[in-house]
């Protein structure tokens, strides 16, 4: 008990909240916390959206991918919440223009910041080809169904389009920091005009991939700029880009969910439609409308604290957040057809019963962070670039840290 009378604060609680503390206090004034949160937020949303939405069902001695999406339509306003894409390419643009533009005064060469970037960005992929490559290798050699493998080596693989997307952004900032994000826009409107007026091949599609994506990388660019501070613009983007996308949906037959489902004639995601892309702007609106109302909610260490953690490790999160809910359906096939994780995603059962297992993909998670961390730090000597490290004052360690 305390003087007061009062049982002590728990020793790990109050150890959290010690090392909340330092990092809060080692991060440089000059960091704009909102940015690290909107980062956060969405990988997050993509972990558990790919969680909620995908399924591998156990039928026939194999496994198969499905989605409650396809069973259960009425579900489509859970990719409106976990569909982040956007956000991460805004946020993504946003550093990007602002690394370069930074790199550039200190008289760093192109070629050198952009190693850097793309450096920090692939060298946690080697882990994951690597362990796969052997994984799709052993279970081939072992008498495993080969569509099944396809199946689990194509989930486990399906995040790397995203980072050749983004590696092929980050090389075009120098162009890209000063175009207008009307101009890939109008691209996007032309080629589905293309297509799904004039009955255009589907290959003109994969023009959206680069073009649909550049929309919310150049907004970024823009918010570098400071042409996206006032409150209008965010209120702007989300009012017309969540009309545009409602009458895309309810008038162009473009479909309702945002992301694709397995059957579908149309992916709004694969590759990125018209109406993903106007609804990328409202929730590129609605982040630089939270932007404020986030850097008051990280002035508690706490909830800081927490936000670094995702960004030091956001690529290893993203990663291998597949191969974490592949790992526990593998592992719970020895227990026999288990309901949300090896069954059929057709009606609320199986929602309620997924729910129950995202902790347990979440544990799976930490085990696959805790062994495969280090190749996204390049070593566990490697300085954070979110917070200060802890060192007497000198003046290597008295330098603000960048923005990643």
């Amino acid at each position: 008990m305390t003087d007061a009378g009062r049982p002590a604060r728990p020793r790990a609680l109050t150890a959290l909240r010690h090392t909340a503390a330092r990092i809060d206090a080692a991060t440089p004034a000059s960091r704009d916390r909102a940015v690290d949160a909107l980062r956060a937020l969405a990988i997050l949303g993509v972990v558990l959206g790919h969680w909620l939405v995908t399924a591998l069902v156990a039928d026939g001695g194999g496994l198969h991918t499905a989605s409650p999406l396809q069973h259960l339509p009425r579900l489509a306003p859970v990719s409106w919440a976990f569909q982040t894409l956007a956000v991460f390419f805004l946020v993504g643009g946003h550093v990007a223009t602002r690394s370069r533009a930074a790199a550039r005064d200190r008289g760093t060469p192109y070629r050198r910041w952009l190693g850097t970037r793309l450096g920090r960005l692939f060298r946690p992929v080697a882990a994951v080809l690597a362990l796969w490559t052997v994984t799709a290798v052993l279970l081939l050699l072992t008498g495993a169904d080969p569509g099944t493998v396809r199946t689990l080596v194509k989930l486990a693989l399906s995040p790397l389009w995203f980072l050749l997307v983004f590696a092929a952004l980050t090389a075009a900032t120098p162009l890209l920091a000063r175009l207008h994000p009307l101009w890939p826009l109008v691209v996007v409107l032309h080629v589905d005009l293309l297509r799904f007026g004039f009955g255009g091949p589907d290959w003109l599609g994969w023009i959206n991939l680069a073009a649909g994506w550049a929309v919310p990388y150049t907004l970024g660019a823009a918010w570098t700029r400071g042409e996206l501070e006032h409150r209008g613009a965010g209120l702007a983007l989300l009012a017309g880009g969540a009309a545009a996308t409602a009458a895309l949906v309810a008038w162009a037959g473009y479909p309702a969910s945002m992301v694709g489902v397995p059957g579908a004639a149309v992916s709004n995601l694969n590759p990125p439609t018209l109406a993903a892309v106007t609804f990328g702007l409202a929730q590129c609106g609605l982040a630089l409308l939270l932007r404020e109302r986030l850097r008051r909610a990280l002035r508690r260490p706490v909830a800081w604290a927490a936000v670094a953690v995702v960004n030091l490790f956001a690529m290893t999160v993203f990663l291998w957040h597949q191969t974490a809910m592949m790992a526990t359906t593998a592992t719970g096939l020895l227990a026999g057809r288990l309901p949300g994780l090896h069954t059929l995603p057709d009606g609320p059962d199986w929602v309620a019963a997924r729910l129950v297992w995202l902790p347990v993909f979440a544990s799976a998670l930490v085990l696959c962070w805790a062994a495969f961390h280090t190749f996204e730090r390049g070593g566990t000597r490697r300085r954070s670039r979110t917070v200060r490290t802890h060192r007497p004052r000198t003046r290597a360690t008295t330098k603000g840290a960048r923005h990643v």
